[in-house]
This record gives C-alpha cells, sequence and structure tokens, in this order.
C-alpha cells in the first residue's frame, strides 16, 4: 500500500503527515470542488461582462512588473484586466488555503498531523458511499471533481478548444450564454 511504503521510506515527513495520506487526498478534493465553482463564477462573470474591459492590457506604468507575463523580445506580453481579476482570486484563494494548512482555527481539520496525533486510514480504493456531510461523502465528491477536471483538461487538449469553451460543451452551452 502506498501509505504504508511512504511511511516506511520517509518517516520524519509522515510523522507530520506530509506525504500520502487521506487528509492530503481530502484537501486535494476540496481544492478541486473549490476550483469547479470557480470555473463556472469565471464563466458567468465572462457572459456578463461582469468583468471590465476584459481584453484590455494591464498599463505597465500603473502595475510594473506584475503586468508581465513572458520576457520575450521587446520587453514581454502583458496580461489582460480579465486574468489579473483570475489570477488575484486565484492568489487570494492559495493564500487562504495555506493560512487554513498552516494556522487552522481549533474547530478545523487540518492538513498536517499534530506531535503524536495518528493519521486518518486511508479510505482505499472504492470509499464506502454515503451521503451528507461525512467524510466519505467528501471524499468522493472530492475525487469526482478531480476526475472531472482531468476529463475536461483531456477534452480541452484533443479537440483544441479553450478549457471554458469545453466546460460550456459540457453543460449544454448554458454557461457561457448570458440568459
Amino acid at each position: 500500500m502506498a501509505t504504508e511504503t511512504f511511511a516506511k521510506d520517509f518517516p520524519i515527513f509522515n510523522s507530520y503527515g506530509w506525504g500520502v495520506s487521506a487528509k492530503a487526498e481530502r484537501w486535494n478534493g476540496r481544492h478541486a470542488m473549490f476550483g469547479w465553482v470557480f470555473i463556472v463564477a469565471t464563466g458567468y462573470c465572462q457572459a456578463h461582462g461582469l468583468i471590465p474591459n476584459p481584453s484590455q492590457a494591464l498599463d505597465f506604468k500603473e502595475w510594473g512588473t506584475l503586468a508581465i507575463i513572458s520576457g520575450g523580445k521587446g520587453g514581454g506580453l502583458t496580461i489582460t484586466n480579465e486574468r489579473a481579476c483570475i489570477l488575484i482570486a486565484n492568489v487570494h484563494f492559495l493564500m487562504v488555503s495555506l493560512c487554513a494548512a498552516w494556522c487552522p482555527l481549533p474547530f478545523q481539520d487540518t492538513l498536517l498531523l499534530e506531535q503524536g496525533e495518528p493519521d486518518e486510514e486511508p479510505t482505499g480504493l472504492i470509499p464506502a458511499f454515503d451521503t451528507g456531510l461525512t467524510p466519505a461523502a467528501e471524499m468522493w465528491n472530492g475525487r469526482l471533481a478531480m476526475l472531472g477536471l482531468v476529463v475536461v483538461s483531456a477534452y480541452s487538449l484533443i479537440y483544441q478548444v479553450p478549457f471554458l469553451t469545453a466546460v460550456d460543451t459540457m453543460l449544454g452551452g448554458t454557461l457561457l450564454t448570458p440568459q
């Protein structure tokens, strides 16, 4: 089993909860579920014109080097307003996630193990099917969210369409069409 092999090969990392663990899988699933919420929110914002001047490049004089996305010849390319909004929201979520991982509130479940805390048992290939707000249901939802991201990414790469267009296609054309 992967968790036992990791624990044997890297005992110090394993004692702190780093690496292959049920907690890490649960956190990855949470990020995938948030990713889907964010993808749909981005599509909604695009369809309803909620991002001001989405294709306008950021002004280098106002934003400085934050506006540049690649070095390239001639000073590089600048990022657009739309991508800047998405990037800022993702960085915000990353910071909140890091705070939750490293400095959790007393009632939160932590990513890392406390000193002497045993790790959760792995859920296995097929966890118990449970509904409601349970760890098993969260594991199922997280795994399906991760699998969905892989499927849509593969579709986007194979058919050479933008990711949001692939999501819109899979939602029956309802995401990017203003209602």
